[in-house]
């Protein structure tokens, strides 16, 4: 089997059309064992006297190992999802929950650990490695060392349990996307929506031999329909179906239903919390953050919803004075999307898709690469003849004075059998193997834009190159690493709450007009973006920012309450209740169910987390601060943010590397002013 099964080979990049789904649990196996087997020869000969190269580095490569045939299998789950993959990837998943259970609760690895942090030699080691050796330490804390023999066995079938209900959560949320559509055969029912929209609609009918126009809820389709359908039934149709995804309401209720799920997943989390010693898993959760308590995020996200809030009502007023100028009287939630757009097309005489025309995906990118290349002092250029899993898939090198830095995969179209949102993860970390060898990272970016429709290129919406720009940002992260110890490089070992600043940094460039210039041609001219055109979507750029600032608190406060009260009688949608009373101004219906698909909390790493977008948004917004005064192409504090928090990874604490490239501790101030929520913007 081992000649035959690509996971199993030495490989440069993943060999992704060889892999199937029936060479996945048979190499799972085979490197477990292995890894077993090399670890109980490890310990016998690095317990007493451990060495860096001796205990940490074959460490490394076990992991890497492992790393090197789940990573691919991993995504291709979430970016090619079909029954037999998902079959072999959940065989594996409490194999490996079991196996990481196992290492963080070996006894005589962590008293390894232990002396190797009190040893002589540690006396010399670098910074990374003294991170990477205090992390360890608290990890092991965290994964039950402590605890008598039948509590670790109880949190290792904690682990279990939980890594397969994030999968079914995430499954279910698919198959929940995928199982509502509706064929449209008069084109009457689709006006107000653009053509581009309409092209997609047709082809994805033709996909399913269907005339006319098929909607379904993949997010351009369900963005396109909400924000330009004049036909308001169809916009709640497809709001509805939308918001109720994997829940028990909506058009499909009680199929796929998430509320079992979560109600698991958040007893187990509560239980896991209570066995480690602490008081809820809000708590565990800043065990390993820059944020401090549990006060401490409640007190900052409370902070900024009064600050927000009367900006939000604001919005709404005149929201809907506007819809009632236009006939619409009682604004709902399946309103706002449309007459926002109406009413940012009359107020600055702009819109979303008059703006697509001059973002081109491959100007985008061009302009993209041409801004990083400015300020790091790096070069990106396209490779060929690569193996992927899509035809739509690009593969692009990184290099410095001409040595390649690293590369990153993208996949940046929406398509059936793939997950939604947009995310970085890392293919493979830099690090310098034990024979001396320096391994280069690998990235993998997706999204889920429209793609190329009718002959035009694929167009992007300015949303989608924020976007673009955000989740390159935490490419960079991955990719600019110098630390070449594995447990700090890239973002490994950055704390959770800090690991945004660089992805919310890169999308400030999509705002300033020197940025803009590089990204933007129009698709069919190649003329620029027109002057006037740019000061309107400068004008526009924070319309509605209160609204939008209130959505993002009442997420956050949602996830970290849910999980700081758990087990005081309230239900999910009781706690989310009680936040939209406090920060919320309009009120969705009650059928909505926007929990059973917060995939964030509930399948990805963001629970008791997902506050981490607003700390680390003023982290970026006053590290972009020093930009604004010293230049937004001043290479010289381009290299500076590049050195200070780029390079070093996760081998210093977040605050420390800020401080570095700042001079100071950061201030809120310079967020409230890049939104427009200060006395001064009202």
């Amino acid at each position: 089997m081992t000649a035959s099964n690509p996971l199993l080979q030495n490989f440069d990049l993943p060999p992704y059309s060889a892999i199937r789904p029936e060479h996945v649990e048979p190499a799972i196996d085979a490197i477990l064992a292995d890894n077993r087997a090399a670890m109980a020869k490890l310990l016998d000969e690095q317990a007493s006297t451990p060495t860096w190269a001796g205990l940490v580095l074959p460490l490394d490569e076990m992991n890497e190992r492992l790393g090197r045939a789940w990573s691919p299998v991993s995504h291709l789950n979430a970016v090619c999802n079909n029954a037999e993959l998902r079959g072999a990837y959940e065989a594996c998943l409490p194999k490996l929950s079991e196996y990481w259970t196992e290492i963080g609760q070996n006894q005589t690895l962590f008293k390894a650990y232990q002396a190797l942090a009190n040893s002589p030699e540690a006396a010399g080691y670098d910074v990374a490695q003294n991170t990477i050796l205090q992390h360890a330490l608290r990890d092991f804390r965290l994964s039950g060392i402590d605890l008598p023999e039948a509590q670790q066995q109880r949190y290792g079938a904690i682990q279990m349990k939980l890594s397969e209900l994030a999968s079914r959560f995430s499954n279910q949320l698919l198959d929940a996307t995928q199982a509502w559509s509706k064929h449209i055969t008069d084109e009457a029912d689709l006006a107000g929506l653009t053509e581009s929209a309409k092209m997609q609609m047709a082809q994805a009918a033709q996909a399913k031999g269907l005339e006319g126009w098929l909607v379904t809820l993949e997010f351009p389709s369900y963005f396109a329909v909400i924000t330009y359908a004049d036909d308001r039934a169809l916009r709640e149709e497809i709001y509805a179906a939308y918001c109720t995804r994997a829940s028990d309401q909506g058009p499909n209720a009680g199929q796929n239903d998430n509320t079992p799920v979560m109600a698991e997943i958040l007893e187990l989390r509560q239980e896991l919390a209570k066995l480690l010693g602490y008081a809820n898993f809000s708590e565990l959760s800043l065990a390993s953050k820059m944020a401090e308590s549990n006060e401490q995020v409640l007190n900052f996200l409370r902070d900024l919803a009064v600050r927000s809030k009367p900006f939000a009502a604001q919005d709404l007023a005149e929201l809907q004075a506007f819809a009632a100028e236009q006939g619409c009287n009682d604004l709902q939630s399946w309103d706002v999307g449309y007459y926002g757009e109406k009413l940012r097309e009359q107020r600055y005489s702009i819109s979303q898709e008059t703006l697509r025309a001059y973002f081109p995906v491959d100007k985008v990118l061009s302009g993209l690469f041409a801004i990083v290349e400015k300020l790091y002092g790096i070069q990106i250029k396209e490779l060929s003849g690569f193996d992927s899993w899509h035809a739509d898939v690009r593969l692009f090198e990184i290099s410095e004075n001409g040595q390649p830095v690293g590369r990153f995969f993208f996949d940046l179209y929406a398509r059936a059998n793939k997950r939604g949102g947009a995310w970085m993860d890392g293919a493979r970390d830099k690090r310098r193997a034990a024979d001396g060898t320096l391994i280069s990272p690998v990235a993998n970016l997706v999204c889920n834009f429209t793609p190329a429709v009718g002959g035009k290129p694929a167009l992007l919406t300015h949303d989608e190159v924020t976007t673009l720009f955000h989740e390159f940002g935490h490419g960079l992260h991955h990719l600019l690493t110098r630390v070449e110890h594995a447990g700090a490089s890239g973002i490994n070992g950055v704390a959770w709450d800090a690991v945004e600043l660089p992805s919310q940094f890169m999308e400030n460039w999509c705002w300033e007009p020197e940025g803009l210039a590089l990204i933007s041609s129009h698709y069919d001219s190649g003329e620029a973006l027109p002057e006037d055109l740019l000061d309107k979507m400068l004008a526009a750029k924070n319309f509605q920012s209160g609204l939008m600032m209130v959505r993002q608190l009442e997420f956050s406060l949602f996830d970290f309450e849910l999980h700081a009260t758990h087990g005081d009688g309230r239900s999910v949608m009781q706690v989310l209740d009680s936040i939209r009373d406090e920060v919320s101004v309009l009120r969705p219906p009650q059928y909505n169910r926007f929990p059973n698909s917060f995939a964030h909390i509930f399948a990805g790493g963001y629970a008791a987390g997902y506050y981490s977008y607003k700390w680390a948004e003023v982290l970026s917004a006053d590290a972009f601060s020093r930009f604004e005064e010293e230049g937004v192409f001043n290479s010289e504090t381009g290299r500076a943010f590049r050195e200070a928090i780029l390079a070093r990874g996760g081998s210093q604490e977040p605050m420390v590397l800020f401080v570095d490239f700042r001079g100071r501790e950061p201030s809120i101030d310079a967020l409230l002013r890049h939104l427009g929520l200060t006395q001064e913007a009202a």
